[in-house]
């Protein structure tokens, strides 16, 4: 059993009587066992119950008579009434997470406190551990995890690059590795972000007097040592907060933790589903988007002033796992923030989904409108944060005479994020022969249909 502060120490009551000859000189008697109170024994003499504290005192082992009793054998016994136990009251603030022990930290149990989604990067609806190349089109990697580059092609992003064994409770990690011995020009950037929607980060008060503070966690690894830098910041990027880290040992998992006083100042997104937080970790910026750490700033910073730069060292690595951004000033066990991969992935699939490559490999029903249109609905697994950008790249519309091909766009028509069903539309279809015939519309060839409803 764990317990709050230190272990205390248990005793089980034993009942039990001790006796002793009255010689009619001798007051003080041993007893066999520490005593704490008068109230905690019952002495008699000569058949007569004595009275606490009148008649005799108590101190440790020690019973003290005030008149000798008199001379007999047996004539004075004390009966155990009960025993003593150790009790400590742990002081005033002193009792934190990292006093409690792994087990009370576990059976705690606290749900949903982790902001950040996919922290221990095992979900890859995208790329199923394929490497990425950076660019500045800011591709989304791992889900949830952007990649932000000024310049192209300066660094590769891939689920468990390099093969490392991740820390002790981890299966997955994120990576990245320097493509070349880049130097960082004026207002150039490179990082790897998340950015938590508004509806998981109003309750968080950021923007007025009573912002709370919250407390960043993670596992990183580098083949560098020194300074690394990130930053926090609103959706319009006109407050931000730089941090740094240290890693002491090159090619080495150190777990990390940043306490930031929530903002008190400037504009936040609150309850909608619009950016609620940025969140940067850097692996190169310019000396103009980097700031001083430790304070907030009004202006757009994404590093902490003299940062080590990952992409200025060809072939240096950059990992991360385990990301926990929960509130207050202490770091608690890592959770994932839908409670399990189920969840978590539906989690994922609010901001992105894709449907499974393959010829005909599944069936969307819908209607036809005219020659060239087609109506048709997609059954989601999560609901979507908004509208979204709906990719294909061929797909047919099959009915009980014909099948027609489009490579045209699909576009999505009269969204409500309430339901859980998507309405589409793809005008690219010739030959379809007349209107609100029933279709079934499927992706072609190695196609896929994705979903992408990202911050």
């Amino acid at each position: 059993m764990a317990y709050l502060g230190n272990t205390p120490t248990t005793q089980s009551f034993i009942s039990g009587t001790d006796y002793f000859n009255g010689t009619g000189a001798q007051t003080a008697f041993t007893l066999s066992r520490t005593v704490a109170s008068v109230n905690d024994i019952q002495a008699v003499v000569n058949n007569v119950v004595q009275v606490p504290n009148d008649a005799y005192t108590i101190s440790g082992t020690t019973i003290t008579f005030t008149s000798a009793p008199s001379s007999g054998t047996n004539n004075v016994y004390v009966r155990y009434l009960s025993t003593t136990t150790q009790a400590i009251t742990p002081s005033q603030n002193t009792v934190s997470w990292n006093t409690l022990d792994a087990n009370t930290q576990q059976d705690l149990g606290i749900n949903n406190k982790n902001r950040i989604i996919n922290g221990n990067m095992v979900i890859d609806q995208r790329n199923a551990g394929a490497s990425v190349t950076s660019s500045s089109l800011a591709p989304y990697t791992l889900d949830r995890w952007m990649s932000y580059s000024t310049a192209n092609s300066k660094y590769t992003i891939q689920q468990n690059a390099g093969s490392v064994t991740p820390p002790t409770g981890f299966t997955n990690y994120l990576g990245c590795t320097s493509s070349s011995a880049y130097t960082i020009g004026t207002s150039e950037v490179f990082s790897i972000n998340q950015f938590i929607e508004g509806f998981n980060t109003a309750d968080l008060g950021w923007g007025t007097a009573n912002a709370k503070t919250v407390t960043l966690s993670f596992w990183v690894r580098s083949s560098l040592t020194g300074t690394f830098g990130g930053a926090f910041a609103n959706s319009a990027g006109d407050r931000s907060y730089p941090f740094t880290y240290t890693i002491s040992s090159a090619n080495t998992w150190e777990y990390k933790t940043i306490t930031v006083a929530g903002d008190t100042s400037g504009t936040w997104v609150g309850a909608t589903n619009g950016v609620g937080i940025k969140i940067f970790l850097s692996i190169g910026a310019a000396s103009n988007l980097s700031g001083t750490a430790g304070a907030w700033a009004g202006a757009t910073y994404y590093s902490a002033t003299g940062a080590t730069s990952v992409v200025g060292t060809n072939g240096a690595t950059w990992y991360l796992t385990g990301v926990q951004l929960e509130v207050g000033t202490q770091a608690t066990t890592f959770t994932l923030a839908g409670g399990s991969y189920g969840a978590e992935l539906a989690l994922c699939q609010r901001y992105y989904t894709q449907l499974t490559t393959g010829s005909d490999v599944f069936m969307l029903a819908g209607r036809g409108e005219g020659t060239d249109s087609a109506f048709f609905t997609l059954p989601l697994n999560a609901l979507l944060r908004a509208s979204p950008t709906v990719t294909t790249t061929s797909v047919a519309a099959f009915s009980a005479s014909a099948a027609v091909l489009s490579t045209g766009t699909t576009t999505v028509t009269n969204f409500n994020a309430g339901n859980p069903v998507l309405a589409l539309r793809n005008d690219g279809f010739t030959g379809l022969s007349a209107n609100n015939r029933v279709v079934n519309v499927t992706p072609q060839g190695s196609t896929k249909i994705v979903i992408s409803a990202e911050l």
